[in-house]
């Protein structure tokens, strides 16, 4: 079961990534100013950055994880339940969040 720290180190091991304190209480996760996950500290949940197709595959797969983010879900985003996601899915899913935020050029440095 993955945590938010598992969330963190995914997230920041993309090139240029970086960690920011956003509304005083939530953790953004940005390529070159862009958002691309956020959460919090000890969170059991994390909204990130997917196009509405994925969103509506993993919800149709697993309504008990997944969920529409809040004010972002029309845009795609996608809330994960971190204590029911399997790992490798969460992995996958914050590289192609960074992959869909970063400048093409950037994002066609990261592998696979």
């Amino acid at each position: 079961m993955p945590t938010f720290d598992d969330v963190r180190r995914i997230a920041l091991a993309l090139p240029e990534a970086e960690e920011r304190l956003t509304w005083d209480t939530d953790i953004t996760f940005r390529v070159r100013d862009k958002i691309f996950a956020i959460g919090g500290e000890g969170a059991d949940r994390v909204s990130i950055k997917a196009g509405l197709e994925t969103q509506a595959e993993l919800i149709e797969l697993d309504p008990a994880t997944f969920a529409k983010s809040a004010y972002v879900g029309r845009f795609g985003w996608i809330t994960v339940d971190l204590d029911r996601v399997d790992p490798g899915l969460l992995a996958t899913l914050l590289r192609d969040a960074w992959r869909r935020t970063a400048p093409k050029r950037l994002a066609a440095t990261l592998e696979g």
